[in-house]
């Protein structure tokens, strides 16, 4: 994965200034974020993750020992297919009324264990951890919606200084885009698509994944 080294050190310094923004408002707010080592709520959390984040999710995955990784693709696995069940019929509950925001809401209802999450309760990948899972203790403004962890001691109705998702997933489709056009995928619109962190660690980003394989297979017949 060396040619995606340029899109792996861009995504780590824009991890590092959402972690220092994330220090910076529990430092202010010490009494509300309530964040401590143990604390698994964000790890039950049903969420999506984009390409860049994926691959980045898996690289570091493929490091990890061959035992450790495997005992994680069976949860990762089990996790999936719980997902799949669950959006099919979250999606069926609302296919009449075809409310966006009510299948939103009732999939952040829902607590689905990450298989990243270790026995001890500790993340196996946590210094490498999505975007999502750092900022999720603190007040967030998701599409003009205000929002925070329901376990925070931050006050619904008061105004506090917001985290807003919409630029940061911007900046993570961006990136997934270039990434995509700098191996020459025909998939671009790969880069609109989120998946679980399930799917991330049962994915392999290959030359097929892109479609490079099919691109030569059409130049040799051409």
């Amino acid at each position: 994965m060396q040619e995606f080294s340029p899109f792996f050190n861009e995504y780590s310094q824009l991890a590092a200034s959402v972690e220092r923004l994330c220090a910076q408002v529990a430092e202010q707010f010490a009494h509300a974020v309530r964040c401590h080592e143990g604390c698994t709520d964000c790890c039950h959390a049903l969420f999506d993750i984009p390409l860049i984040e994926a691959i980045y999710l898996q690289h570091h995955f493929s490091a990890l020992d061959d035992d450790l990784k495997q005992r994680i693709w069976i949860d990762a696995d089990k996790t999936d297919r719980h997902i799949e069940v669950l959006k099919k019929r979250l999606y069926k509950e609302h296919a009449r009324s075809g409310d966006t925001q009510a299948i939103l809401q009732q999939a952040g209802a829902e607590r689905v264990r990450c298989p990243l999450l270790g026995e001890d309760d500790r993340c196996t990948l946590y210094a490498h951890r999505p975007l999502t899972c750092r900022i999720y203790g603190l007040p967030l403004d998701v599409h003009g919606q205000g929002c925070s962890c329901g376990l925070s001691g931050f006050v619904p109705g008061e105004r506090y200084p917001a985290i807003k998702v919409a630029p940061l997933q911007d900046r993570l489709v961006d990136m997934s885009r270039r990434l995509l056009a700098s191996v020459g995928s025909p998939y671009l619109d790969f880069a609109t698509m989120f998946v679980p962190v399930s799917r991330a660690l049962l994915t392999t980003y290959d030359a097929v994944f892109f479609g490079l394989e099919q691109l030569d297979s059409e130049e040799k017949d051409g």
